[in-house]
């Protein structure tokens, strides 16, 4: 019988984590099996498995969890799994969560014949912080393989590669002291080129209507200065700049330098190492903006091709050709922005792993010091999602073998692997992956992922994250991702965001 969704039986709280691995599966959450019906009667829809867990104390604390299904014969069957607690330094509530997951998973596997992710039980964005917490509590980096493996049941080379990913992070990593004088700052353009057929960013295509941009660089302005003020206040200096989007770009000239001018003097210091500005669409750079960047002291930028094939491009909603990349690069390089990164994606509409050889072998030849390596997402609110029916899309194995070309390529390259995060909906269940040149690697990228730094939120859909030094605890608030709806809440944004940062300072650490 085809299997369409789960229930839980005995315990409606395991819901929620049963449903976090049978989302791998494809299964409907069904809920909570009603208590007056027992699983082993057969009492059930034969297109539904149904899930009962038992937690057992002694001899030492366990959690065994049975699965009830109907077999292709007709026959009711039960597949038992029985998984021990025995890390010291994990707490029996996250034990318990943890077990049941593995046991679903393992359980769901054999059933199904089916390994649907390489992350084992791992669902979250940035598995990094896992490894981490195991580095920071003394283990070693044999010790936190066979933790990832065995307790997550992660696949052997993505352990290897989160591990190395971890090293290679370790020296970046703020100590308490530092964390408590030194942040990031996030500033969010919304405005795009066009849209493309992936993304559900909030991004708007820049209005034609000047006085709408109008409104937007001055409440942006206004958030830009009341930020600076509150560091001020606070006595933090600014680490790292990252000017994101949407295309930060697709400003006129003048704008852009403003706003340029605008940031550099709000946040630069004696302090700052880092200054990013996405400059993903070539069709929005100019000469001009170049040599604003060059000029206000910008040290890294990234253009996106996404792909390196016409086709593609055409078909994603790109507005521009392989040859505009290739020409915009090099004027970066001409004008000596330190560092250049390019993204692509890996499973685009009507691409196999020839198309990601080609597109390989011309990033190759252009050498940019870092390389993002995106697995597609098929985002609610994109446009693939809308019409996902009518866009041929590579499969979960081509992908595989679409990053795996890549991995080859930047090996070649020089390049490493530096960070590492992971989001909903991916073909395969894969991830996404920054390679840099030694020397070369993007603080703020590390910094955001691993969240041991506060990162300030500047503009639309822009978030602020506060960190507490040494326990890492967060705590978030986050602007509207309408522009409109930003506009006319500034206060409130700029309000929360002051609240937070003097919760932050509250317990006396402030800086002297």
């Amino acid at each position: 019988m085809t299997i369409k969704r789960f229930v839980v039986a005995g315990n409606g709280q395991d819901v929620p984590v049963v449903n976090e691995i049978m989302q791998l599966f494809g299964l409907d959450n069904g809920g909570f099996f009603p208590e007056r019906l027992i699983p082993g009667d057969g009492s059930f829809a034969t297109d539904t498995i149904v899930v009962r867990s038992h937690t057992i104390l002694v001899p030492r604390f366990a959690i065994l969890t049975e699965l009830f299904y109907w077999r292709e014969d007709g026959a009711l069957a039960c597949r038992i799994r029985r998984a021990e607690a025995e890390y010291a330094d994990e707490d029996r509530a996250a034990a318990a969560k943890r077990l049941l997951k593995l046991n679903v998973l393992i359980l769901m596997e054999k059933i199904t014949s089916y390994k649907p992710s390489p992350w084992g039980i791992l669902r979250g964005v940035r598995p990094t912080k896992i490894v981490h917490r195991l580095f920071d509590a003394g283990l070693g980096a044999s010790e936190v393989l066979g933790r990832m493996t065995r307790a997550y049941a992660v696949a052997p080379d993505k352990a290897l590669l989160v591990t190395d990913i971890a090293l290679r992070q370790r020296p970046f990593l703020l100590a308490p002291k530092q964390a408590a004088k030194l942040v990031s700052v996030y500033i969010g353009i919304p405005y795009c080129p066009s849209r493309c057929l992936y993304c559900s960013f909030p991004a708007y295509i820049l209005p034609n209507d000047r006085q709408s941009v109008e409104t937007f660089l001055h409440a942006l302005a206004r958030d830009i200065e009341e930020a600076a003020l509150l560091l001020e206040h606070c006595r933090c200096k600014v680490q790292t700049i990252y000017i994101g989007g949407g295309t930060p770009t697709s400003l006129a000239d003048e704008d852009f330098s403003r706003l340029l001018r605008l940031v550099t003097a709000a946040f630069w210091s004696d302090a700052t190492r880092e200054f990013t500005v996405e400059a993903g669409r070539p069709d929005s750079v100019t000469d001009a903006k170049i040599a604003a960047m060059r000029a206000y002291g910008v040290t890294r930028v990234s253009v996106n091709p996404q792909s390196m094939q016409e086709k593609t491009l055409n078909h994603i909603g790109r507005k521009h050709s392989v040859r505009d990349i290739i020409d915009i690069f090099q004027k970066f390089r001409r004008a000596e922005i330190p560092v250049i990164n390019m993204d692509i994606i890996a499973g685009l509409p009507g691409e196999d792993a020839g198309d990601m050889a080609a597109t390989m072998k011309e990033i190759a030849a252009l050498a940019p010091d870092n390389l993002t390596v995106h697995t597609l997402a098929i985002k609610r609110g994109s446009l693939l999602k809308a019409n996902l029916a009518d866009i041929p899309l590579p499969d979960e194995n081509e992908t595989a073998r679409m990053l795996d070309v890549a991995r080859q390529y930047v090996a070649k390259m020089g390049l490493k692997p530096y960070y590492l995060y992971r989001q909903k909906y991916m073909t395969g269940n894969f991830e996404n992956v920054g390679y840099a040149r030694p020397g070369t690697e993007c603080l703020y990228n590390i910094q955001i992922m691993e969240e041991r730094q506060t990162i300030i939120g500047i503009g639309p859909a822009a978030g602020t994250k506060a960190v507490w030094p040494g326990s890492w605890r967060l705590a978030s608030v986050y602007n509207a991702k309408d522009v409109t709806t930003y506009i006319a809440n500034l206060d409130s944004y700029i309000k929360q965001r002051r609240q937070l940062l003097a919760n932050l300072f509250a317990d006396g650490r402030r800086n002297s």
